[in-house]
């Protein structure tokens, strides 16, 4: 059986740095509330001419390095993002460019901060298909470009990023002790739009709009919905949660983590955390916590490691992979 094994990791965060102190003042906060409920410290925003794309660029040649592959040695890129530069063309064909892929093809994938999970998804389908051989899979958003800075519940959590993996296919015995992406688990249920989305869009009001979310119900179904498709997938995988070595989670609260953590009965010390540097960043949280964590030296070959986020939509899903 064909797997989609992990072979290089790369993150980018903009060189602006924003304290929780920024917010004091411009909405009634402080840096305790936002610490204390959230666990974020600080985010980075974009610049004003930084695109997108240009963060997953950045994010993608570090991936590359990372894995010792050329561009055009990829024969896709599948990027998750929320936030384009342009209705089209996809960020991911900028990237392509950027990056200076001239073969293969590339493409978006959208589903909010679930993004990077379905894209995951998408490329190992690819792989196990033979469609191709290496994947480029980022992450990328500029979600300061959607905020509402008079909206204290939703403008202190959110922060631009990108991150990067390089997948390429190996040959396995097709059991759950095979390296590589052994299971996914993705789901989506369109009557809780209202919990969490932007008030714009091309063919509602012709602009970008605001992002919009109901807090306390998000935190709800996150905490029973993340524990849930990670437990499928680990099923899925012919596993348990004893032989999960780490959990790589969206990094969007860290009470949200935390609680799913207790309901998986993983202890914190087997959770990837990064989210008081970068606070949420949608579809780049999950490689922007993979390639920080790489980059530490945290994953051995052959851990267990189980990915999962859920975001607008909603949409949710979960990746078990062995390093």
């Amino acid at each position: 059986m064909r797997r989609a094994v992990v072979r290089g990791t790369g993150h980018y965060l903009p060189e602006r740095v924003v304290e929780n102190s920024w917010f004091e003042g411009r909405v009634e906060t402080s840096d305790e509330w936002i610490r204390t409920r959230t666990g974020i410290e600080r985010r980075h925003f974009a610049a004003e001419e930084q695109r997108t794309s240009d963060l997953g660029i950045a994010a993608a040649q570090a991936a590359l390095d990372n894995a010792g592959f050329t561009a055009d040695q990829i024969d896709a890129v599948i990027v998750a993002t929320s936030t384009p530069d342009f209705t089209f063309p996809s960020v991911a064909t900028m990237i392509q460019a950027g990056i200076g892929m001239t073969r293969g093809f590339a493409f978006d994938v959208q589903a909010v901060c679930a993004g990077f999970v379905f894209a995951l998804a998408n490329a190992d389908a690819m792989i196990r298909s033979g469609q191709a051989e290496r994947v480029l899979v980022i992450g990328a958003e500029t979600f300061s470009r959607i905020m509402d800075w008079t909206d204290r519940g939703t403008c202190v959590l959110f922060g631009d990023g990108a991150g990067a993996l390089v997948l390429e296919a190996v040959e396995g015995e097709g059991t759950s002790d095979d390296r590589g992406i052994l299971a996914t688990d993705l789901n989506s249920d369109g009557k809780y739009r209202e919990l969490l989305y932007v008030d714009g869009g091309v063919a509602s009001t012709g602009t970008a709009g605001h992002l919009r979310m109901q807090g306390n119900l998000v935190f709800r179904h996150a905490v029973e919905k993340l524990a849930n498709t990670a437990h499928h997938a680990i099923d899925k995988a012919g596993l348990t949660p004893e032989d999960v070595d780490w959990l790589v989670p969206h990094q969007a609260n860290l009470r949200i983590i935390e609680a799913t953590a207790k309901r998986m009965q993983l202890p914190m010390e087997k959770v990837v955390l990064t989210v008081a540097d970068h606070g949420n960043t949608s579809a780049a949280s999950i490689p922007l916590a993979l390639s920080v964590a790489n980059g530490q030296g945290k994953f051995q070959p052959g851990q267990v490691l189980v990915a999962e986020a859920i975001g607008g939509g909603l949409a949710w899903g979960s990746v078990v992979l062995r390093w």
